[in-house]
C-alpha cells in the first residue's frame, strides 16, 4: 500500500475507534474486543509508515553522500 493509503486507513480506524468509544458510553457493545483490534491495527500501520519514512530518509541521505 502507498503512504497515502496507509494514512487514510489510520484515519478511518481512528474514526471507527471514536464512534465505538462514543457508542460504548451509551449502550453495550456486542464485540468489546474490537477496541483492542482497532488499537493494534493503528499501531501496526503507524509502524509501517515510520519504517517507510526511515527508509526514504536513509535513501536520500545516501544519495546526497554519493553526489558529493
Amino acid at each position: 500500500m502507498s503512504v497515502e493509503d496507509l494514512e487514510s486507513r489510520v484515519n478511518e480506524l481512528q474514526e471507527e475507534k471514536f464512534r465505538l468509544r462514543f457508542r460504548s458510553a451509551t449502550e453495550s457493545i456486542e464485540n468489546p474486543i474490537r477496541f483492542r483490534t482497532i488499537r493494534r491495527d493503528i499501531a501496526r500501520i503507524k509502524t509501517i509508515l515510520e519504517e517507510k519514512s526511515r527508509v526514504a530518509s536513509q535513501e536520500s541521505a545516501s544519495d546526497s553522500d554519493v553526489s558529493r
